[in-house]
């Protein structure tokens, strides 16, 4: 990456004072009436979003802020209206199975999530009555919901004076001021850069405004820097160095780990299953048994790790798939056997025809796929994902809808 020439930006406490240690006139600052009324012509209708003057839904922008973790806006669009539609209320999620909102969120990835999900779900009904805390400070004591998460709903929901700062809004503040720190020990600088800009009136349009913005016209390649409400006071473009923005930290190579997965085929056409351990990665989802995933895993003792006695084949190819920390390679081994035998402890058989029910996340779909083939009914399409590590406290990167 090319090193930014422009001096970096330290964040003051107001824009046109951040716009004075650049040497530029506070007249030429970024104001937030700016992106306001580029935000009231482009706003992008998405099915959480409340319409102009309707009042927003906080269910609605927890669960959206929820899913678009790590996952792009177009990605998150059908699972949103599929788990809204099976779980329309708060109370109607914290009442579920836990089993039913892991099967809903299958295919979205980041199973933690989930599990946060429904633990805050419960949390709402069981401690304010089935009503979001409005501020900050009640919102981040509730499960899943870190720093930008809180600064999102609280902003969007209850229209509080907040920094949502995600991925997109990172790019855009880095360029504006141009932020030459690398992500993410610029982090707080763009926060407070961030909240600077935000108005008392409008403060959750001006979230929108500014996620959108990053999402149609500051993207992370070729931006549309000509369309931009903010293209006179951005620092980063008059340089002629936007793309080199935001700057980041070189990344750790990630390590492989490999390991074998049994799919054991009854005459019936039961699949043999079993479910993850609750906690760690894929909790509580659905997978076909396996081994430990490891970096010196051995596949041609494979077989020592089998579920049960079988004519064992081990199939052509591995099955590869990424984590945010971590690329897999998992050998299958697929085996037939008689009807009516019975699962190892802890396992279980599910009909061929029931296996779309199961809680299967997408690594665990192409598994079954590499064995049984394209037409058993386990394959939902994956969901994009956006670049970069997931973020415990809730950081995500929206993509482009």
């Amino acid at each position: 990456m090319v090193a930014p020439t422009t001096a970096p930006l330290e964040a003051d406490s107001h824009a046109s004072g951040a716009a004075q240690a650049r040497g530029r006139a506070p007249e030429t600052a970024p104001t937030a009436d700016d992106l306001l009324a580029w935000y009231d012509r482009h706003r992008r209708a998405l099915p959480w979003r409340a319409k102009p003057g309707e009042t927003a839904d906080p269910y609605r922008v927890w669960l959206s802020e929820i899913m678009l973790q790590q996952t792009t806006v177009m990605a998150v669009k059908p699972y949103f209206e599929r788990f809204l539609a099976r779980f329309p209320t708060v109370e109607a999620l914290a009442a579920a199975p836990s089993e039913e909102v892991m099967n809903a969120w299958a295919g979205l990835g980041y199973y933690s999530r989930a599990r946060n999900l429904h633990a805050c779900a419960k949390a709402v009904v069981a401690e304010h009555g089935g009503r979001f805390p409005d501020t900050e400070d009640g919102l981040r004591g509730l499960p899943g919901i870190g720093a930008y998460t809180a600064g999102a709903i609280a902003a969007i929901a209850f229209d509080r004076v907040a920094a949502a700062v995600d991925g997109n809004v990172e790019r855009v503040m880095t360029r504006l001021f141009a932020i030459a720190e690398p992500i993410p020990k610029a982090k707080p600088a763009v926060r407070e850069a961030t909240l600077a800009l935000v108005p008392t009136d409008r403060p959750g349009d001006f979230a929108q405004g500014l996620m959108d913005l990053g999402a149609t016209i500051c993207t992370p390649k070729r931006p549309a820097c000509a369309l931009c409400p903010w293209m006179a006071p951005c620092a980063a473009r008059r340089a002629g160095e936007a793309e080199v923005y935001p700057v980041k930290a070189p990344k750790k190579a990630r390590e492989t780990r490999r390991g074998a997965a049994f799919v054991v085929e009854r005459a019936d056409g039961a699949i043999l299953l079993r479910t993850r351990a609750p906690e760690g990665l894929l909790g509580a989802m659905a997978e076909p048994p396996g081994s430990a995933w490891a970096p010196d895993y051995v596949a041609s003792r494979a077989i020592l790790d089998a579920p049960l006695e079988a004519r064992w084949k081990r199939l052509d190819g591995v099955v590869r798939h990424v984590f945010t920390h971590f690329a897999l390679e998992v050998s299958v081994l697929h085996a037939r056997v008689a009807a009516g035998t019975p699962a190892p402890e802890g396992m279980r058989f599910t009909a061929r025809e029931a296996l779309g029910d199961e809680p299967l996340p997408s690594v665990m779909r192409k598994i079954l796929a590499h064995a049984l083939g394209p037409g058993v009914p386990v394959a939902r399409a994956e969901p994009a994902k956006t670049a970069g590590p997931a973020e415990p406290e809730g950081q995500k990167a929206r993509g482009a809808a």
